[in-house]
């Protein structure tokens, strides 16, 4: 079986094609033939052995959380799915090593869902991760209808979909990011403002009434200016989410790091299918190509999704 593969953590230069066994399906798995797999930054941090504190990691490494699929085989225990269903999954498990960068993944079925039907494989494979972790980033905000949010990083992979959630939930949205995306910002529904020294002021100039939460995808300074825009009014619990910043716990914030749900997926799902949230694929790589899709990742510019097409 074809995968992109690892021998020892670095850079993308050390990702290369190999020959894996095929996958062992458990009795509650479902095993899935890859058509797509997204990329996100959490691949290439794992690769360079920044996760190895807080979780198993084995080689040969292959990376990857993210895919889109059809089901090929059932474990004996499934009745959630047939073969040949379409699927999206976030398949991370509690140890790192049989990822996505493959053409079969074992996936549990927890971490699985439909596959929205108005979504191409190229979209559908960019999903999963980031849109969990934008939904559930804002959950732990509380961000709900009527609520004015910041989201940090507003143009990324995880920031799009979240200004495109809370849109839909009918909060009104400011999103932070450089210039040349604040078009792209205002597309998606929310009002554009500059990161950067000022945006604090700037935030409270299109915001004269106030912030009721936010939420960091990008890290640096985005908790401090948070706690500045929404601490102010909400000292007792102030509604801080992060999925970078663990440090946002200090502040009484909340730190968020996706978790498998099919529920969740399934609600992501629902709004794609009702129109209401859009997948930008940037970039697509044939699976040969994966370290260039991680150099790209490394860069940190990307607006929305990047999408390795497996099969």
């Amino acid at each position: 079986m074809r995968a992109m593969a690892m021998k020892e953590y670095g850079g993308p230069e050390k990702l290369r094609p190999v020959d894996v066994p095929r996958p062992k399906v458990g009795p509650d798995s479902v095993l899935v033939r890859v058509r797509t797999a997204g990329v996100n930054p959490v691949d290439w941090k794992i690769a360079q052995g920044r996760m190895d504190e807080v979780a198993r990691v084995h080689f040969p490494l292959v990376p990857g959380w993210d895919l889109a699929g059809v089901v090929e085989e059932l474990g004996p225990a499934v009745v959630e799915y047939a073969v040949g269903d379409e699927v999206i999954g976030y398949v991370r498990e509690d140890h790192v090593q049989n990822g996505t960068y493959a053409e079969l993944v074992a996936a549990p079925v927890r971490t699985l869902a439909d596959k929205p039907a108005s979504l191409d494989w190229p979209q559908a494979g960019g999903l999963p991760l980031a849109g969990l972790a934008a939904f559930q980033c804002l959950a732990a905000a509380g961000v709900g209808l009527g609520d004015t949010v910041v989201v940090h990083g507003a143009s990324g992979g995880v920031g799009s979909f979240a200004v495109q959630i809370a849109v839909a939930h009918g909060a009104r949205v400011i999103g932070t990011a450089s210039p040349g995306n604040h078009d792209y910002l205002r597309s998606l529904g929310a009002v554009p403002v500059a990161y950067g020294e000022g945006l604090v002021e700037r935030v409270r100039e299109v915001t004269p009434e106030g912030v009721d939460a936010a939420v960091d995808f990008v890290g640096g300074d985005a908790v401090a200016a948070s706690v500045a825009l929404v601490g102010a009014s909400r000292r007792d619990e102030p509604r801080i989410a992060s999925i970078v910043d663990v440090g946002v716990k200090k502040v009484g914030g909340r730190y968020v790091f996706a978790q498998p749900s099919y529920a969740d997926l399934t609600s992501l799902g629902n709004l794609a299918d009702a129109h209401k949230l859009s997948v930008h694929v940037t970039r697509t790589f044939p699976l040969e190509e994966a370290a260039e899709a991680l150099r790209l990742s490394q860069q940190g510019h990307t607006r929305g999704k990047i999408v390795l097409e497996v099969s």
